[in-house]
């Protein structure tokens, strides 16, 4: 696998850390996420934490972007609440995101450590979920010999 790394976009950083501190209170909301949408606005979100689960901020950020109209994102990052810097996306946010957006960009690293990868660089052999839709396009079948 060959990673190419990418521009980090750092206002988008300080978007998600300026949430993360302004918003994030108590277990309930301890990660904030900020997504660049394909016309340039940063959309932000805070995770739901639940004990049966809840979606990450990142998740959340995916609604968020839709009820604002923005249905493509180009770059997201999820900050951690307490100063805890740039957090990698979950297994699960990481298979959502590959699918909903599969050229999307994300901010990982700490520190001067940033770095910005693709999502398939960080889902390596991923399970496309469209592939496996039943309106998804089926190759035609072999013809008879």
């Amino acid at each position: 696998m060959t990673t190419q790394t990418h521009h980090v976009d750092h206002e988008l950083v300080q978007a998600a850390a300026h949430v993360a501190r302004t918003h994030c209170r108590g277990d309930n909301h301890t990660m904030a996420a900020a997504a660049r949408a394909q016309d340039g606005r940063i959309i932000t979100a805070v995770n739901a934490y639940h004990f049966t689960g809840g979606p990450c901020a990142e998740l959340v950020l995916i609604g968020a972007a839709a009820a604002q109209g923005a249905y493509e994102l180009n770059t997201i990052v999820a900050v951690g609440d307490r100063d805890r810097g740039v957090v990698p996306p979950c297994g699960r946010c990481r298979q959502v995101l590959l699918d909903y957006f599969p050229v999307l960009k994300v901010i990982v690293g700490a520190g001067d450590r940033l770095r910005t990868l693709s999502i398939t660089d960080l889902l390596p052999e991923g399970y496309i979920w469209a592939d496996h839709q039943l309106d998804a396009v089926q190759p035609a079948p072999p013809s008879p010999s």
